[in-house]
């Protein structure tokens, strides 16, 4: 059993699946013990708006120039080549294109130290002249970690075409917990610039050191080599191009919710606080998910055998989603005595947990959407198709602008939170309805009837949640009354246990009487995978 945790272990896609949610959810708890951090030191003011504005400009840069998807084109490429008994060309394949890279990243990366000025004035407009100057300063400390991300993404392809996903579990820990260092190191001295070195630092020794290491191990070996003809290059470039000509809204919104927010003083660093959490059930039901699925997704499709591509496409997709209903809903129920409990502190007020949980609950509902898209998305990518996802993710970026623009001057950040909402809803039909298109992923093959019963399973135990929280006579509002009264941490604590342990009694009592196979085959899965793993 011990031997599934070794970094070269082989998983299968159910065990993969499994290890990656389980260290994504790992991650997403340093995650937000490191925003903890912030918000403790920083609060909303000017400094935690400055620092994270300041990711949009290295993220936008590695998004267009490398597609902001290195392992995802990697693993499609690489599989190819391991599949057709050509592992040693693929190496030296990954040399070239590493070294190309290097190159052309590089120079951009230096562009952008020397223009990050207009840069920043001209997407965060709302920043004074202050809070604008920090932001440049600490833009300009996290542009190289976009080196490490690009080379980490390359090596870690390495090791997930070995289906090896243990080193992917580990290193996001270590870059998260690489800021919380250096701010611990460094804040006294160097205020928040403390936490952009740290940053970079968690990015170098994690992301990348960490899958260069394991891929050496592996036999990777790398070296400078420039060769325009080689044909993996060739075959990245056709699989990048798309992505770096393209933008999907899933990368985008977060750049846009930035660019209105600058205009309310406070507002990025709420609305990054509030997708920050959000995005911690999302990256365990969607992105661990979806990472674990690609490379058996790109074999089924490379040994052409369409059939059981299209309907392990259509389980995933019926999976992440049922789950992401159920989630969604203890979210909204939960999540103001949950960002209460993790947020309130230091310079973060009691009114600011409140406007921040309005956010979270708003963009909780779209929870099953962020997870659909990222198993649909992949189905194209394993199929070594990236132009068709990215030229639809650039039309509905592109139709979703007026929504954002037309909801802020609406409902200001809020209507941000809705927009976005709305955005990621268009997205996932589009790819859905293209992948049915195209006869790859049939959407007649999605279980509708567990989602159904997961979504009633997910109202039910939300209304029963919001009821006892709300409701004058409930347990939970007792309870809740003497947190206010105490203003205590443990009473926050007893409030979201109590309620936590209340939807997931409800929740589960309604999947059972509706028939639900969800938790029946989660628990097979489990012994399955178990004893598979003890032989």
């Amino acid at each position: 059993m011990l031997g599934i945790l070794r970094p070269s272990h082989a998983h299968s896609a159910f065990s993969a699946t499994v290890v990656l949610m389980v260290a994504t959810f790992l991650s997403r708890i340093v995650g937000l013990v490191r925003v903890k951090y912030i918000v403790w030191l920083f609060g909303r003011g000017m400094q935690a708006d400055a620092f994270n504005a300041a990711f949009v400009l290295p993220d936008m840069i590695s998004y267009f120039l490398v597609g902001g998807a290195a392992s995802i084109t990697f693993v499609t490429i690489l599989t190819r080549y391991r599949e057709t008994g050509r592992e040693a060309q693929g190496h030296r394949s990954l040399s070239v294109i590493l070294t190309t890279m290097y190159l052309v990243l590089g120079a951009a990366l230096a562009l952008a130290e020397v223009f990050a000025p207009w840069y920043i004035h001209w997407w965060f407009s709302g920043f004074d002249a202050a809070k604008a100057a920090l932001c440049v300063r600490l833009t300009r400390i996290l542009l190289p970690a976009q080196l490490a991300f690009f080379a980490g993404g390359v090596f870690a392809a390495v090791l997930l075409v070995r289906k090896q996903f243990n080193v992917q579990a580990v290193a996001p820990l270590i870059y998260g917990l690489g800021t919380i260092v250096g701010g611990v190191l460094l804040v006294r001295r160097l205020g928040v610039e403390s936490l952009a070195i740290g940053t970079v630092a968690g990015a170098f020794a994690g992301p990348f050191f960490l899958n260069w290491l394991f891929a050496r191990r592996a036999g990777t070996r790398y070296r400078p080599i420039l060769d325009w003809r080689d044909e993996g290059l060739r075959e990245w470039v056709r699989l990048s191009l798309p992505l770096i000509a393209g933008v999907s809204l899933v990368t985008a919104d977060n750049w846009i919710i930035a660019h209105f927010a600058s205009r309310i003083g406070g507002a990025v660093s709420l609305m990054s606080y509030a997708k920050q959490l959000f995005t911690a059930p999302m990256a365990v039901l969607a992105q661990a998910a979806g990472a674990a699925s690609l490379p058996f997704f790109a074999s089924l499709w490379s040994q052409q055998k369409r059939y059981e591509f299209a309907t392990g496409v259509a389980d995933a997709v019926s999976r992440v989603a049922s789950l992401g209903l159920l989630a969604a809903s203890g979210m909204v129920a939960l999540g103001a005595p949950a960002i209460d409990l993790v947020f309130t502190g230091g310079r973060f007020s009691p009114g600011d947990a409140r406007l921040c949980a309005a956010y979270f609950s708003i963009f909780s509902i779209s929870l099953f959407l962020w997870s659909a898209q990222a198993i649909y998305s992949r189905a194209f990518y394993a199929a070594g198709n990236t132009m068709t996802p990215m030229l639809a993710g650039t039309i509905v970026t592109v139709l979703s602008l007026p929504a954002y623009s037309m909801l802020f001057r609406w409902q200001g950040a809020m209507g941000l939170a809705v927009a976005s909402d709305l955005g990621i809803a268009l997205q996932t039909v589009t790819i859905a309805v293209l992948l049915h298109r195209r006869r790859m992923v049939s959407l007649a093959s999605l279980d509708y009837a567990e989602m159904a019963r997961c979504l009633a399973a997910a109202a039910a135990a939300g209304a029963a949640v919001w009821l006892a929280l709300t409701w004058p006579h409930g347990l939970l509002a007792r309870v809740a009354g003497a947190r206010m009264a105490l203003s205590s941490r443990a009473m926050d604590l007893a409030v979201l246990g109590a309620g936590t342990l209340l939807w997931a009694v409800v929740a589960l009592l309604v999947l059972l009487k509706s028939g639900s196979a969800l938790p029946r085959v989660a628990l097979r899965r489990l012994r399955f995978a178990a004893a598979s793993e003890a032989e």
